[in-house]
């Protein structure tokens, strides 16, 4: 299977690289494909321009839209990893989804029936959260988040969500609930790498 991992953390010693590194490691360790788009190390630009809005109504996108779009082409697994900040994505990965998932590519409308585009591929995506999950739960944030990325953006551009991991308390995480998260995304990747083995 050919992996593409979609990172946005700026910080190198952030619970979301060690997220990276672990979900890398377990990919290795299948030998599966991997492609890593780290938008932070790359300096994605994340403003949806004039220009770009005018190009993805004449199905014309910019060069550095087009290599992000042939990773996605590329890829059968499509892993988002990053914080959510303020209830929702960093700017850089909001703004990768702004650009990059541009209509005619991720999604389309036929006869006023939208389309997702995307099918085919499968999605994990691993996020960390200041708050608990009762938090997030008692405020309604946990349904808001699923919402807005998961049938949002994610199933509506036609992806198959495999896992959805919320990391709670990442900002005072115990070394104890490290070690359980990282096993969490082993186990994933194995349990799944097994089923397609056996589907």
């Amino acid at each position: 299977m050919k992996n593409l991992i979609v990172y946005a953390h700026p910080n190198s010693g952030s619970l979301n690289h060690f997220f990276k590194q672990t979900v890398l490691e377990s990919l290795q360790e299948s030998g599966e494909e991997i492609a890593i788009r780290d938008l932070n190390e790359i300096n994605f630009n994340p403003v949806l321009s004039l220009e770009d809005m005018t190009g993805q109504r004449m199905g014309k996108v910019a060069d550095d839209v087009q290599t992000e779009q042939d990773f996605i082409t590329w890829a059968d697994r499509i892993i988002f990893i990053y914080p959510i900040w303020w209830t929702g994505m960093p700017a850089i990965m909001k703004g990768y989804i702004d650009r990059v998932f541009s209509y005619g590519f991720a999604y389309r409308y036929d006869q006023g029936v939208q389309k997702g585009l995307l099918t085919g591929k499968k999605t994990i995506i691993i996020n960390s959260h200041g708050k608990s999950n009762a938090e997030y739960e008692a405020m309604g944030m946990d349904k808001a988040l699923a919402l807005t990325s998961d049938t949002g953006i994610f199933t509506y551009s036609g992806l198959e969500i495999e896992q959805h991991f919320y990391f709670d308390k990442a900002d005072r995480a115990s070394a104890e609930s490290i070690s359980e998260w990282e096993n969490q995304i082993k186990t994933t990747f194995k349990c799944i790498d097994k089923e397609s083995v056996l589907g």
